[in-house]
């Protein structure tokens, strides 16, 4: 389930080429803080995948919701 939220919520992804040095910024908008900026369209994939992973952990280890993304949502249950 976790890796289908984040392969629907990299498809949220907006990218643009960044006019001061030409490197390329990426960020979700549904998830807030979640960017990153590198010299190529693919390393800014990357590492914007690896921030969402790190965003979510953070939002799980914290109890904070996270956005439903096309209809997938990672709910937090309280243990028993």
């Amino acid at each position: 389930m976790i890796m289908e939220y984040i392969k629907a919520t990299m498809h949220h992804a907006k990218y643009e080429i960044l006019p001061d040095d030409g490197t390329y910024y990426g960020e979700i908008p549904e998830c807030n803080g979640v960017y990153a900026n590198s010299k190529n369209l693919e390393d800014c994939r990357a590492e914007l995948q690896e921030v969402l992973e790190d965003w979510i952990l953070f939002r799980i280890y914290n109890n904070l919701s996270l956005p439903i993304i096309d209809g997938i949502e990672l709910a937090i249950k309280e243990a028993a």
